[in-house]
């Protein structure tokens, strides 16, 4: 599969085994924000039919760091997950359990959205600033919704670790830690996606709505969106 240059963590979230099937290439793709692409990255997009990009990041992250996809037939749809400025977790120091139990309580209308913008034309690419948390726990529900295996939602949740560029990840976490000196949680909110976090959300949300379909459900996805969505992504 040709790569895109100039994407952090961008992959493809074929081959995941879903029961006796797997989940289909070439139709959902997941990345960090689309600020560094060049001419090779463009490239990369256009070979691979991208057709939607849904972007989850927040207006301020928009105008900072504007995605360089011109010249693109690609629509963008604008889904901002977080109700609040993404600096506003390194100032209050929280938790990254309790920032995905935020993201899943106070944004459920916004990952409907996405659902349903997934769901209207492919192949898409879903993406935030770094592919992470916003892009993890909205496609871990996606997938958990369509039949993946549990075991491959949070290794795909968790690979985003190792993807992460070692000098990019250590100028963020210098560039926070000048900003929140004190912080706690700094590092793992900038750089960590430990599977034991994951598995906690999957487990949350089955504790509470009975599972990641259940929880689309009680925020406004029909069955036939479900259907449809386990078609769009598994595999016959």
């Amino acid at each position: 599969m040709p790569g895109v240059p100039g994407a952090m963590n961008f992959r493809d979230i074929g081959g995941l085994p879903a029961g006796d099937r797997v989940t289909r290439s070439g139709v959902l793709f997941r990345s960090g924000n689309l600020a560094r692409l060049g001419d090779e990255g463009r490239a990369g997009l256009r070979e691979l039919g991208i057709r939607r990009i849904v972007d989850l990041r927040d207006d301020d992250e928009v105008v900072r760091e504007p995605s360089l996809i011109e010249g693109l037939d690609i629509e963008v749809r604008r889904a901002p997950l977080f109700l609040g400025s993404v600096a506003s977790f390194f100032t209050e120091d929280i938790s990254l359990e309790a920032m995905y139990r935020a993201l899943v309580d106070d944004s459920s209308a916004r990952i409907t959205e996405v659902v349903r913008a997934v769901l209207g034309d492919q192949p898409v690419l879903v993406h935030c600033t770094v592919g992470k948390d916003r892009t993890g726990v909205t496609v871990a529900i996606m997938l958990a919704a369509a039949g993946v295996d549990r075991s491959a939602v949070v290794a795909d949740y968790a690979r985003t670790e190792t993807l992460l560029p070692a000098a990019h990840t250590a100028r963020v976490v210098a560039g926070l830690r000048h900003l929140h000196p004190e912080a706690r949680h700094l590092e793992e909110l900038a750089t960590r996606s430990p599977a034991p976090v994951m598995t906690g959300l999957l487990d949350d949300l089955a504790t509470r709505f009975g599972s990641p379909a259940d929880y689309l459900r009680a925020h406004g996805i029909a069955d036939d969106e479900l259907t449809e969505l386990r078609r769009v992504i598994v595999g016959p």
